[in-house]
């Protein structure tokens, strides 16, 4: 099968173009967000290849993956096809409600794709699609998948581990209100991007929070296995791929007890709940007690190995889109 799906979210779409089709990525030439092209700091396979808007006009598209409703008007421009109509489409929705411009309040937010019941929307979390209010349109759930980096957890270091995206423009969204809270029980390691001003706009001791802005997906998952307990302050997101990777790599998990996180931590891979001060001394249990860590870390990888393994989800993957292609 021929699958047209633009570069929006590299993890993901890491998981998902290790499946058995030919994968086709918009590229233009600024690779700005409407043509990205292949990713440069993921492994993707020969099957996953580059096409400009002018080749995809002579390209046998069977189905289209959407993932922003400005992908509707890209396949209308650059294939001259309707989605849902003359090309079979899916709406992959990455986000909890709330989290975009204009989408209303929570839990009033209704999908953009709402009112049509020709496009499929496929949600990444049972918590999104319950909160969203989805209309008229079919819906369905496909957790994610995450192709293994392995056992990797060592847990040498006596350090938290937080990954997080643009916590200074997003704030209290990914939790970043609570670094300080952390920082004063253990020191603490952040990954991600967009991390610069990040000690200035909360106050954080360089000598307590470390920031390692965009790393390469492989070295950060080494990093990540070598701190003793990974800690996912978010309050409102949908379920964050770096939490899966990171119990994927055998680490305990300390984490709000927020959206989806509820379902995909169980209760023996670590410590959820919705009061910080809980949290925190966790953290210090699983700092100063590395067999409790291990054993926990453990748990979580199994956990997250038997729902978010990556056969099971291409297989889903593989069924929905044979089902919108019939």
């Amino acid at each position: 099968m021929r699958v047209l799906l633009w570069h929006v979210h590299g993890s993901w779409t890491t998981a998902f173009v290790q499946g058995r089709h030919e994968y086709l990525i918009p590229v233009t030439p600024d690779r700005g967000p409407d043509g990205l092209g292949r990713a440069r700091t993921w492994d993707w396979p020969a099957s996953a290849r580059e096409v400009t808007p002018e080749q995809l006009r002579d390209q046998d598209v069977d189905v289209v993956v959407l993932q922003r409703t400005g992908d509707l008007e890209l396949v209308r421009e650059w294939l001259d096809r309707e989605p849902g109509r003359d090309l079979p489409a899916v709406f992959l929705e990455h986000n909890a409600p709330g989290l975009e411009p204009g989408d209303g309040p929570v839990p009033h937010t209704r999908h953009p794709l709402a009112d049509r019941d020709d496009i499929p929307i496929a949600h990444v979390t049972h918590f999104n699609q319950l909160f969203y209010d989805n209309g008229r349109a079919p819906t369905t759930v496909i957790e994610h998948g995450i192709v293994d980096p392995g056992e990797r957890y060592t847990g040498e270091l006596a350090r938290a581990a937080v990954v997080t995206n643009e916590p200074v423009r997003r704030g209290r969204t990914v939790g970043a209100d609570l670094l300080p809270g952390l920082a004063a029980v253990a020191p603490v390691d952040v990954f991600g991007m967009g991390l610069a001003g990040l000690h200035e706009r909360y106050g954080l001791d360089p000598g307590r929070v470390a920031l390692h802005d965009d790393p390469p997906q492989a070295a950060m998952h080494t990093e990540l296995a070598r701190r003793r307990v990974y800690v996912h302050p978010v309050r409102w997101t949908s379920l964050g791929l770096s939490l899966l990777e990171a119990m994927h790599l055998g680490l305990p998990v300390v984490a709000l007890a927020a959206t989806e996180v509820v379902e995909a931590v169980p209760a023996e891979a670590g410590v959820l709940s919705t009061r910080p001060d809980v949290l925190w001394d966790a953290v210090r249990t699983y700092l100063h007690d590395e067999d409790a860590a291990r054993l926990a870390g453990k748990a979580a990888r199994a956990a997250a190995l038997e729902r978010y393994g990556l056969p099971r989800f291409l297989s889903d993957w593989d069924a929905l889109l044979e089902e919108v292609t019939r």
